[in-house]
């Protein structure tokens, strides 16, 4: 099973893997070649690419973590792909081929990317940015962020503060199917929200008929992600008396990021 989102100048072919991964392949009209973004299982891109008649020419790798790179030697064996990676991750990367910059552009197969510096999950983590589409790897979930792994609170605040500064109507391809945990988590934060209620409503449905809650927009994730949702002054000042904690997007962030981490 797979979805298909058309964008003006690309198609992205959403794959499930593992448990509730997500990869996804990048392919630009008129052509059959294709991008791979944090391929967890090669078997689950050779079989989409051989259905699609699609060749993997090149992989980007958001970040180190296994279930994003796992198919990374695989793929590069197969079809001979070029692996692209963040510099400041590279030694993490397997296999990588091209170490990019910190904040580069770049452009593959005719399509012009900026890549963002987004620590926090990881020191090393980047953000994809291609046209109106984000593919934000374990940054920025459907109503939810990553943990903080390696980075600090000030750096995940800074990053996810990027992220929702780009245009509203932005496509979030993000690397994990975990709205429905999220927005349970959401609704205890923000509970007299009637975005988040239609939302979560609307994600249970499409979990019911097995089809996914991503892509997601920025948009709907500053109203509904309770990360996010410290950017809101009437809701940041509401947190904050209520919980006691600093009238700044900060504070209130930190406050929620670790709530969740005990939830």
């Amino acid at each position: 099973m797979r979805w298909q989102h058309r964008h003006s100048a690309f198609t992205v072919h959403q794959l499930p893997a593992l448990r509730d991964n997500y990869i996804y392949l990048i392919q630009p009209h008129g052509r059959k070649l294709c991008i791979v973004i944090d391929p967890a299982e090669a078997a689950v891109v050779s079989a989409a690419c051989r259905d699609l008649d699609l060749t993997p020419a090149f992989i980007i790798n958001t970040h180190h973590h296994w279930d994003h790179t796992d198919g990374n030697r695989a793929l590069k064996r197969a079809f001979g792909c070029k692996i692209i990676g963040h510099a400041p991750d590279a030694e993490r990367i397997p296999a990588i081929d091209l170490r990019v910059p910190t904040e580069s552009p770049l452009s593959v197969l005719g399509l012009e990317m900026r890549l963002l510096d987004v620590p926090g999950h990881t020191l090393g983590h980047m953000a994809i940015v291609l046209d109106d589409a984000l593919f934000p790897g374990d940054t920025l979930f459907g109503a939810g962020c990553g943990r903080i792994f390696e980075g600090t609170y000030e750096q995940m605040w800074h990053s996810l503060s990027r992220l929702a500064a780009l245009p509203g109507d932005s496509k979030i391809y993000c690397a994990h199917e975990y709205t429905l945990a999220n927005l349970r988590f959401a609704a205890r934060i923000d509970r007299d929200n009637p975005v988040l209620n239609a939302r979560t409503k609307q994600a249970k449905a499409l979990r019911k008929e097995g089809r996914p809650t991503i892509p997601s927009t920025i948009q709907l994730e500053r109203e509904t992600n309770p990360f996010l949702r410290p950017l809101d002054p009437v809701f940041r000042q509401a947190y904050a008396r209520q919980h006691q904690v600093a009238d700044n997007p900060l504070a209130v962030f930190r406050d929620i990021r670790a709530r969740k981490d005990r939830a």
